[in-house]
């Protein structure tokens, strides 16, 4: 037999040996890499308290990632303008030389108008969210302080409250007859507050300790706000469908002219208070003057004793008497005896 063949036939099994411990090997490391990987992605899913300064500031920093979100809406609303703009143009041109309708031309007018109304709306919230940093700004430290309860245990104790709220009408029997619109599933008003309180509660984090990015917690607020406006608006439709009449809530131009009318009827009963005011301190003085002035000794050298004071005033049309008696006088007009 040929040595070749000898060698192969005796060593034939190294080969396949080596391969299998060679696959085994490498089985082995990947395994003990997965296995030390283990607790450090088991630690990374479990969740991590917030610290003290990320739960202060969770608010602003929310307010500020809002704001920037508005702020890149009203990019794009402008471009959006623009190729409304260059849409129209390019109608117009058409239209110039007869290729398109009039009415292209009309309705690219209006997607101009539309895209500008959107910058309008755009820019305007803009400023409400500037607003809601300046606020949360202020606030901040009345939370560092511990006057003012953390962002996060408000937001949760204004979803609990709601909660509470719709479960006062799934428990009580009596709100239950008086509003059945408020446990019919049927009901739109009813379909949407559920859809949101659902939304909410799924963004609702697993504690007040539980670590929150501000995107997560705008999310979860705005779910919250959602879900409160409509069971606000389903809550209205369930009484107005008892007969009820719900409260007038005023708008935001009503209650200023509210707040005018309030400011002028404020400022008229002052007026009216300050003219009282002098007209008794007019009073109390002409008051003070006469009793001054009967106080004081008269000088009676300067006054006329030839008519009494309480004579009544002469007539100047009627002749005045003849002076002296007009009767006789005892011994003085006694009449003459003839001698």
């Amino acid at each position: 037999m040929d040595p070749l063949w000898e060698l192969v036939a005796v060593w034939w099994w190294i080969g396949p040996a080596a391969a299998g411990a060679g696959t085994l090997g490498w089985i082995g490391v990947v395994t003990h890499r997965e296995r030390s990987r283990r607790p450090a992605l088991a630690g990374n899913l479990r969740p991590r308290a917030m610290s003290k300064g990320a739960a202060r500031r969770l608010e602003l920093d929310a307010a500020v990632l809002d704001l920037q979100s508005s702020r890149d809406a009203v990019s794009r609303s402008r471009a959006e303008v623009q190729v409304a703009q260059a849409e129209l143009l390019r109608a117009q041109a058409e239209g110039a030389t007869s290729r398109t309708s009039p009415g292209a031309v009309a309705a690219a007018r209006a997607r101009v108008q539309a895209a500008q109304r959107q910058v309008r709306a755009a820019i305007a919230d803009v400023r409400a969210r500037r607003a809601g940093v300046r606020a949360a700004r202020v606030t901040l430290p009345a939370i560092r302080a511990g006057r003012d309860p953390l962002p996060l245990d408000r937001l949760l104790a204004q979803h609990d409250e709601l909660t509470a709220r719709w479960l006062a009408y799934e428990t009580d029997a009596g709100l239950q007859l008086t509003y059945p619109a408020m446990t019919d599933v049927s009901s739109p008003h009813l379909a949407v507050f559920l859809r949101e309180q659902s939304q909410a509660q799924w963004l609702r984090p697993a504690s007040r300790t539980t670590r929150m990015t501000p995107a997560e917690f705008l999310a979860y607020r705005d779910a919250v706000r959602r879900a409160l406006h409509a069971f606000d608006d389903a809550e209205r439709e369930a009484r107005r469908r008892a007969g009820e009449t719900p409260p007038r809530t005023p708008d935001a131009a009503s209650e200023m002219w509210n707040q005018v009318a309030q400011g002028i009827a404020d400022n008229a009963q002052r007026a009216v208070a300050r003219s009282a005011e002098a007209v008794g301190r007019a009073a109390r003085d002409r008051f003070d003057r006469a009793r001054s002035s009967r106080s004081q000794p008269r000088d009676d050298s300067s006054r006329d004793t030839s008519k009494p004071a309480d004579a009544p005033p002469e007539d100047p049309g009627t002749v005045p008497p003849a002076p002296g008696p007009t009767w006789p006088v005892p011994g003085r007009d006694r009449p003459k005896r003839p001698r």
